[in-house]
């Protein structure tokens, strides 16, 4: 089998380097990545996830982009909304105060709204280039939740990147374990 056989948003999915300065994200379009986002699966449903959705040319963006690293300064702040991706990891009604599924089933929902963007003509690129401690002093995340990555999500301009190389299958299926 072949990555041709894998479906189109999951093989021409890429991550832009450069934006739409254009292009502007409708609500309906925002609501839309988010309910896809909601969709996701997560351990017992406890769906432990948050998002700060910051469109280009608000307040928001622009404490955002304040923030950004040098390296994602270049390209980010041309995106139609930044989006800041939160964990809960205290577990609600237990004595537990850490999820060790919390950020696993975080990375399942930007999964969830990369895959809907990109069936919607959008593209996202996810990245930790950042100050977090600045990010987190403006943000004040509540107790037990912690800000992980960012997410730049508009209509990419330019070509697709050339072709990419990935892992092979045995070495995603032997890597990582002694046997």
């Amino acid at each position: 089998m072949t990555a041709d056989a894998l479906h189109p948003l999951l093989a021409g999915r890429y991550s832009p380097l450069q934006f739409d300065r254009g292009h502007e994200l409708t609500d309906a379009d925002v609501e839309l990545l988010l309910e896809a986002a909601r969709w996701a699966p997560s351990a017992g449903n406890s769906q432990p996830w948050s998002f700060v959705v910051a469109r280009r040319g608000t307040a928001a963006h622009a404490r955002l982009v304040e923030r950004l690293a040098p390296s994602s300064r270049q390209w980010a702040p041309s995106a139609g909304v930044l989006i800041v991706n939160l964990a809960h990891r205290y577990v609600e009604d237990t004595d537990w105060d850490y999820s060790e599924f919390a950020e696993y089933d975080l990375g399942q929902a930007v999964a969830h709204l990369t895959v809907q963007a990109h069936a919607m003509g959008l593209a996202c690129r996810q990245f930790r280039a950042f100050d977090l401690d600045g990010l987190r002093a403006d943000l004040r995340p509540a107790d037990g939740w912690r800000i992980l990555t960012m997410t730049a999500v508009g209509r990419p301009v330019g070509a697709a990147p050339p072709a990419r190389t990935r892992r092979s299958i045995t070495d995603l299926t032997t890597a990582g374990v002694d046997s």
